[in-house]
């Protein structure tokens, strides 16, 4: 089904660190509608942090969620609203690259993001603008869920970084073996490994800090890091000013200035995708309350609050 590119509108995270959405999931779908040159309105969700369908894009009855198969992008490209790859899509080399960053370079970014700075560094993006007891404590039952993706104990640490890591080596030598001097990593024109790549190294060499094993990894592939300015310059500057083509902002809400009286607007009656996603962000604070009690009661039941793993129980699966 094709579906029009008319009034699309990417919902994601906050800007931060230079950049026009801090999130890391986000960005590289905000650089993926750059590059097909589709307009959009960006609009900023605050209120639904753990909410695993943001970043999602909507146009008209369209809706394409981040947890659906293949994501945002493999939507986008699927329905024919954005389509990048129809030239490279059968090649191998582009299918195994591609994997490489969206599997091994994304845990690296969670690992770093939650497990790296205590948490810090997450909180700032996803949970600053909540209440501060709620968002701490939401915040510390995703390094605590994430710990347990991972299969990370206190045993285990340093083995599981060593693990990620090396694999981050692994895909930024194939990735800068690939790329070389050229423009785009593949038929000289941007693909969805592009947009992947440059939202992870824009993100990686802007907001992690200098101490970070992934941006000193990074750092050490000249080429990959001259890629990332060069594309930030033609593709993010000129989306953060008012003239960027294909890029509307859209504030999540406007604040009167102190002292003056806002002028009063007409009611506009809401439509039903406005009522829908108000009824979901209600309930989806309801589940995380609820949440957030049950972890703690778990968590005070517990004499220990890192999690063991049984070697016959565990099904996280190793990467060598």
């Amino acid at each position: 089904m094709e579906a029009s590119r008319e009034g699309l509108t990417l919902v994601g995270r906050k800007p931060l660190f230079g950049l026009p959405t801090s999130c890391p999931f986000c960005l590289p779908v905000f650089i993926y509608l750059k590059f097909s040159r589709t307009p959009f309105h960006f609009h900023i969700n605050f209120s639904m942090p753990d909410f695993d369908q943001i970043p999602y894009v909507e146009v008209g009855a369209y809706v394409a969620y981040n947890n659906e198969k293949g994501g945002v992008i493999g939507s986008l490209r699927d329905s024919g609203v954005a389509d990048l790859d129809s030239r490279v899509a059968s090649i191998p080399e582009f299918v195994s690259m591609t994997a490489m960053v969206t599997t091994w370079l994304k845990d690296a970014v969670e690992y770093e993001l939650w497990l790296g700075y205590d948490g810090a560094l997450a909180y700032d993006i996803y949970y600053s603008d909540l209440p501060w007891p709620l968002g701490k404590l939401l915040c510390l039952k995703q390094i605590h869920a994430l710990r347990f993706r991972f299969g990370i104990t206190k045993d285990n640490t340093e083995q599981k970084e060593a693990e990620i890591f090396k694999r981050v080596q692994m895909a930024y030598e194939a990735l800068s073996t690939r790329l070389g001097e050229d423009d785009y990593f593949f038929e000289d024109r941007p693909s969805s490994l592009d947009a992947a790549f440059l939202g992870h190294a824009l993100f990686t060499l802007q907001a992690l800090p200098e101490s970070s094993v992934l941006r000193i990894k990074l750092l050490e592939h000249g080429n990959l890091v001259r890629y990332a300015e060069k594309h930030k310059a033609t593709c993010l500057d000129a989306a953060s000013s008012s003239h960027g083509e294909g890029f509307i902002p859209t504030p999540a809400s406007s604040i009167p200035r102190q002292g003056t009286k806002p002028k009063r607007k007409q009611r506009r009656e809401r439509t039903e995708e406005e009522k829908n996603f108000r009824k979901k962000t209600k309930y989806f604070l309801i589940a995380q309350v609820i949440a957030v009690l049950s972890f703690l009661t778990i968590m005070n039941r517990s004499d220990d609050g890192d999690v063991d793993f049984d070697e016959e129980d565990s099904d996280v699966v190793d990467y060598d």
